[in-house]
């Protein structure tokens, strides 16, 4: 995978906004998604449709999610 930071508005610690990254194909030519990551937790939104639709998931979630793999 090819992962992009598009946009980088994070002082010392993540804020509300957060910060996006891109994520694309291995060669980069085609936007998998975006992975938005605050302060409330992450939210994936495949292909290119809007924060609003995509997935949110809590920290909490998360974290639970990851140590149970």
């Amino acid at each position: 995978m090819k992962v992009v930071i598009k946009s980088l508005r994070v002082d010392m610690e993540v804020k509300n906004r957060g910060v996006e990254f891109e994520v694309r194909s291995p060669g980069g030519e085609r936007q998998i998604g975006d992975l938005y990551l605050s302060k409330a937790g992450l939210t994936w939104c495949r292909g290119k449709c809007t924060r609003a639709k995509g997935k949110p998931v809590s920290w909490e979630e998360f974290i639970r999610y990851m140590e149970n793999r």
